[in-house]
């Protein structure tokens, strides 16, 4: 569940892009270079975690007049459908792990909302209006996919061990054994289908990241630190010269 603290930071990033030009805070431009980090992961593998402590690190070594760093997870959706004028309902629909063919094609058969490829094609515009702005973590949704040909944006895949997933997802969501595990399967599998079907690729394809992190064996603090000196550093632009 998107927490309300997530809910008003990403309400103050979007409020610090639509200031008046004479009060408008400092956000990828001029001097300061625009940065986008992308996040996809396994579930359980701590991404939101890391996410959270990569978004103070780069806040605290950023220009302090500029728009807040600010994490779009589930409240990407929000955004899609508020960019797009799409009633709340339609949220469901955009879920990584609940686009099946057959409830696609019933619900768009009865007319119950529109074809999944227009929605999705809706979040990959939002995606890369948020990338424009800069200063972003955007996690999950193809994100690094959708954001490939961005020289500034910077891409991250997390992973686990089964045994510390289920582990991590049994105290987070206090669930059982079993019910951790069904969750990690039944999402894992949601995420490579949503990148199968729409974008014809998949997650674990070390290709379409800068980085992977195994949280196993690197902690969330190193791991937030990792990224963000790489990203503050201008690695990212590396690719341009080699």
């Amino acid at each position: 569940m998107q927490t309300q603290a997530g809910l008003e930071r990403a309400l103050s990033f979007i409020n610090c892009h639509v200031q008046p030009a004479g009060k408008r805070l400092v956000f990828a431009t001029g001097s300061e270079p625009r940065r986008v980090v992308t996040i996809s992961r396994q579930k359980g593998s701590g991404a939101h975690a890391v996410a959270e402590k990569l978004a103070a690190y780069l806040q605290a070594r950023g220009p302090k007049e500029a728009c807040p760093w600010t994490i779009f997870d589930r409240n990407l959706v929000q955004r899609m459908l508020q960019e797009h004028n799409l009633p709340q309902r339609m949220g469901q629909f955009v879920t990584e792990d609940r686009m099946t063919e057959i409830s696609d094609t019933l619900d768009e058969l009865f007319g119950l909302h529109p074809p999944s490829w227009t929605l999705v094609r809706q979040m990959t515009e939002t995606i890369l209006h948020l990338a424009e702005m800069g200063n972003v973590i955007l996690v999950g949704r193809g994100a690094a996919v959708v954001t490939a040909k961005l020289d500034y944006a910077f891409h991250v895949r997390f992973v686990s061990s089964l045994e510390k997933r289920i582990a991590r997802v049994q105290e987070l969501e206090e669930l059982s054994r079993k019910q951790a595990l069904a969750v990690i399967h039944r999402e894992d599998r949601g995420r490579a289908r949503y990148l199968k079907k729409y974008f014809d690729t998949d997650p674990d394809n070390p290709l379409l990241y800068h980085l992977t992190i195994n949280t196993d064996l690197i902690s969330y603090d190193e791991a937030a630190r990792m990224i963000g000196d790489a990203v503050l550093s201008g690695v990212i632009r590396l690719h341009e010269t080699t």
